[in-house]
């Protein structure tokens, strides 16, 4: 299951020694609701080499503003605190496992 994450927890869940994915989604969301199994399942799958993490954007009033998160569903990896890529939409579960393995 992936780790929810909010304003208060965010920068230490990114900040750890792992590559981060963060799906910022909202409960109103017809493709975040698509994408919601996917992230979760990747989260069991990879939880051992990442960190999958989820934050609604209805509950965490600066975070998705910090990272200009305009458009949800959308993912976040993070290296080291820092944004190393995105993507945006209800992508396809093969094109995060082919972005997660090309930041490992």
């Amino acid at each position: 299951m992936a780790l929810a994450v909010n304003d208060s927890n965010f920068n230490e869940v990114i900040s750890g020694g792992k590559l981060v994915m963060v799906d910022f989604w909202a409960t109103w969301c017809g493709p975040c609701r698509m994408l919601s199994p996917v992230v979760d399942e990747i989260s069991q799958e990879m939880g051992d080499k990442i960190v999958v993490a989820k934050c609604n954007v209805d509950e965490c009033d600066s975070t998705p503003v910090d990272y200009g998160i305009r458009n949800i569903p959308a993912l976040l990896f993070f290296k080291d605190g820092k944004v190393v890529d995105r993507l945006v939409g209800a992508v396809p579960k093969a094109t995060i496992i082919e972005k997660i393995n090309s930041l490992l």
